[in-house]
């Protein structure tokens, strides 16, 4: 390796210099100071370091904390002492402390494994229901969050609030009901489908997201999978989830497929019962029959069944479900016209679309519930249009506002913050100021119904509490069993068993159910203002002691005679019979070798 050779001339110069260093005198190194002061890169070394940018917002945590307070605030102080029928239902399939009612072929049980390890701890209903609202809180949070880089922080925290602030959205959040939970399944596995395509973990996350869906309510993840599955055959990019696509889904409903075989004998058998249990699913009821009694139903009764003879509750705060297809269908062309990708609001469109189509079209009565999974998926594209159309106004109002001089600039920087930053969301700006007005009366609409549906769904579980608190002073203690319409709920809450012996939730017979009550204490329940006056009990009960239910609107209870023990029956022992005189027997011949 040869050294570089330095010129004769240089390095006697470079000799020059250093010794002049090392005797200058204070006053020339002053001067090499201020000389290296003046350069540029100096400058920007000394320079003051700008202000740190203030942190972003957490708007999307903020909404999820609010819904939360919305729960306990608003809907817990109603329905914290009692459970509702279907409530009932779910979580005596994981109560230890009560006998599992029956369990129809519609339903899923994913949501009696949600509340299973509070269940487990404790029977207390407020402690449950307090589970539930922070639990669904955290959920809200974790469904849009992955939404952030789809749609940006502002965009995806918008599309919570447009989600959350439905009435039934908060009422649900603190129930035992699989739907909204199968709704922010939907809306997440939308997200983690769309971002497959750039993030290798999101096949992970959309599989986990459907399998939770599946084991709450197989066939809503069904529908919401087939979009997915066919927009992922169709676009090479988005190929690589369906394995996610087919697996998720699988494992979610594995329970639900095993049950069927050991219930009903297969898939196809237990799609027939349920569907004769949901009342013949088919366009046999009328082209959109479902959809009217949606719209009748959309402020209440929580339960619309048979929902000829129901009207309309305040047609007014009803104007946000007739805007919302026109909205969801103008979020198409608005992402085209502004250069956003296309899928990110075509998908969850086609897929609120899919697991809307069973509830507006197949079914003749309605709950609002129902259609949570598909107001949850349409709450992204929404917030998109809004957004846009909010940033639309920014633009055009920033091209119509003439630039200020430098100084100018620098003095309108060192102004109020605040109204700069309110400026930089488009809270000043026409369309933000229409947007934000329109929201917050949507907001306090569905705040007014939602505190005479909580109030209205205290009513009718309260009605169930005292029926049980009756019952219990009339003797009917466990083990025991009470039958009838209300059954599910009234045993619950008593701690007995329940049947019925006709309707949708048929589990017994007449004959077995009067063996059963000669031996364990058995109620029957009726709708009625007094003994003759309501619907006359079943024929087998026709002799039981009527007793009106106070407090439940005209309930009668038909209890059977007293049994001659509470003890389980037990077939009664017979005497020995005298052994009978056997004839003598042949001589049995040896075996064979």
């Amino acid at each position: 390796m040869t050294s570089a050779r330095i010129p004769p001339a240089a390095s006697a110069s470079a000799a020059v210099s250093a010794r002049s260093a090392t005797s200058a005198s204070p006053v020339v190194h002053a001067w090499h100071a201020l000389r290296t002061l003046r350069t540029p890169h100096a400058l920007r070394a000394v320079r003051a370091p700008r202000p740190a940018r203030p942190a972003a917002v957490p708007w999307l945590a903020l909404i999820a904390l609010g819904y939360a307070l919305v729960q306990f605030l608003v809907v817990l102080p109603h329905t914290h002492l009692a459970l509702g029928w279907d409530e009932s239902v779910y979580v005596s399939q994981s109560d230890p402390r009560t006998p599992a009612a029956f369990f129809s072929a519609p339903r899923s049980r994913g949501i009696s494994y949600l509340v299973a390890p509070v269940t487990a701890v404790s029977p207390s209903v407020p402690l449950l229901r307090g589970a539930l609202a922070v639990a669904s809180a955290a959920a809200l949070y974790g469904a849009f969050r992955g939404w952030v880089p789809l749609l940006g922080r502002r965009t995806a925290a918008l599309a919570a609030l447009l989600f959350a602030g439905l009435w039934i959205t908060e009422l649900s959040g603190s129930q035992v009901m699989p739907n909204l939970w199968v709704a922010l399944g939907a809306v997440a596995a939308a997200g983690w489908f769309l971002r497959v395509p750039d993030e290798p973990r999101a096949r992970w996350w959309l599989a986990g997201t459907l399998a939770c869906c599946a084991l709450l309510r197989t066939p809503d993840c069904g529908w919401v999978t087939l979009p997915l599955l066919v927009t992922a055959v169709c676009v090479r990019r988005l190929r690589p989830a369906l394995p996610a696509l087919l697996g998720g889904p699988a494992l979610g409903a594995a329970q639900w497929v095993a049950e069927a075989y050991a219930r009903f004998g297969g898939i196809a058998g237990r799609l027939r019962v349920s569907s004769a249990t949901e009342g013949g699913m088919g366009l046999h009821h009328g082209f959109g029959a479902g959809a009217g009694a949606a719209l009748r139903s959309l402020n209440g009764p929580l339960l619309c069944r048979p929902c000829d003879h129901y009207t309309l509750h305040q047609p007014a705060l009803a104007l946000w479900w007739l805007a919302l297809p026109p909205l969801a269908a103008a979020a198409l062309p608005a992402a085209v016209r502004r250069g956003r990708p296309l899928a990110v609001t075509a998908v969850p469109l086609v897929c609120a679309v899919s697991v809307a189509v069973p509830y507006l079209l197949l079914l003749d009565y309605s709950a609002p519930r129902f259609l949570l999974p598909a107001y949850a998926l349409l709450a992204p594209p929404v917030a998109a249009l809004a957004a846009g159309a909010v940033r639309t106004s920014r633009a055009r109002r920033s091209a119509a506002t003439p630039h200020p001089a430098p100084a100018a600039r620098g003095r309108r920087r060192t102004g109020n913050r605040c109204a700069t930053a309110a400026v930089r969301i488009g809270a000043l700006t026409p369309a933000g100021l229409v947007i934000g007005a329109v929201l917050a009366l949507h907001l306090v609409s569905q705040a007014a119904v939602l505190s005479g549906t909580s109030a209205q769904a205290a009513v009718v579980a309260d009605r169930y509490r005292q029926a049980a608190r009756t019952l219990r002073r009339l003797g009917l203690h466990p083990p025991c069993l009470v039958v009838g319409p209300h059954a599910q709920p009234v045993g619950y809450q008593a701690g007995c068993a329940s049947a019925d012996t006709e309707g949708n939730n048929r589990s017994v017979t007449p004959r077995a159910l009067l063996r059963r009550a000669a031996h364990e204490p058995t109620a029957v329940l009726t709708a009625g203002a007094g003994p003759g006056t309501g619907p006359a009990p079943p024929a087998y009960a026709r002799n039981w002691t009527a007793h009106p239910l106070p407090r439940t609107g005209g309930w009668l209870a038909y209890l059977a005679p007293a049994p001659a023990a509470t003890t389980p029956h037990r077939e009664p022992r017979m005497a020995p019979a005298p052994p009978r005189p056997q004839p003598p027997s042949a001589p049995v011949a040896p075996a064979a070798p």
